[in-house]
């Protein structure tokens, strides 16, 4: 039986200190040596992604934007994308415009990824992500009428719950839309992340799980936009520190994410399949 294991990263994966630890490092990595498939399905990007999984040897294709995308990290080629149609673009710009909102607009133009948002209209939230990625060259701060340029896939609002609110309310009920309101980690602010439907980790796990001819799925997560890649699992674990919810669905609840749960769950159940 051939075996994909996928985990979440922010708080499933990474500790509290938005970092991959030594031991998960050296664990994953002996066990990929000795044939493991293994890789990620986060909200992260690529770039992001990167940064805080740095030292992990990842040859597989990763999944990012919560399946929006799936790209092979070595070379950054693109191996599936989803994009929203131009009635779903404008669908969303006229709620998200409606509620007086100024959000970071995920989107290809030219053939290159970039991250468009209004310097002008930045909050606290807002800056400590531009704060996070600095020197990312995505970036690309513009004035409200070039906001939107290009082939946008995913919209992130960021702010207090009550005035995000109804942006989620208003497009969740449209099923073009697949959108999630939680609260950052360790932080006060909410996101409001917005994605055509299909764009999921549970999708974008069956591509990778067919491309390997896989047999089976192992997934780890802590948060409910884990939910969906659970559903698709033959196994799924949630980490001690995940919400209650994804508890509930899962096999099984391993240890939190500052105890290397995920790591420590494949050094016990793994090393005996390869030896």
């Amino acid at each position: 039986m051939k075996t994909l294991y996928v985990t979440d990263l922010d708080g499933t994966l990474l500790n509290t200190k938005d970092r991959v630890s030594e031991y998960s490092i050296r664990t994953i990595n002996r066990l990929m040596e000795k044939g493991m498939l293994f890789t990620y399905a986060t909200a992260r990007s690529l770039v992001s992604a990167s940064v805080v999984t740095q030292g992990l040897s990842i040859d597989m294709p990763v999944i990012v934007y919560n399946g929006c995308l799936v790209i092979q990290p070595r070379t950054g080629k693109v191996l599936s994308s989803i994009q929203f149609t131009r009635k779903e673009r404008e669908k969303a710009i006229e709620i998200i415009k409606g509620n007086q909102i100024s959000p970071l607009v995920y989107s290809y133009i030219g053939g290159k990824e970039c991250v468009s948002w209004n310097p002008d209209k930045e909050n606290e939230g807002v800056q400590r992500y531009l704060s996070l990625r600095k020197g990312d060259k995505r970036l690309r701060p513009v004035e409200d009428n070039q906001l939107y340029d290009g082939e946008s896939f995913y919209y992130t609002c960021i702010g207090e719950k009550e005035k995000l609110l109804p942006i989620y309310e208003a497009l969740c009920l449209d099923n073009r839309y697949r959108c999630t309101l939680a609260q950052e980690l360790y932080r006060e602010e909410y996101w409001c992340e917005i994605m055509p439907s299909a764009a999921t980790k549970a999708n974008a796990i069956k591509q990778v799980k067919e491309l390997f001819n896989c047999d089976r799925v192992v997934a780890f997560g802590d948060a409910v936009n884990d939910m969906n890649m659970f559903t698709i699992a033959d196994e799924c674990y949630a980490v001690e520190n995940a919400v209650s919810e994804l508890k509930e669905v899962a096999t099984g609840i391993i240890a939190c994410n500052d105890e290397d749960g995920v790591a420590r769950w494949l050094e016990e159940k793994v090393s005996k399949e390869f030896g």
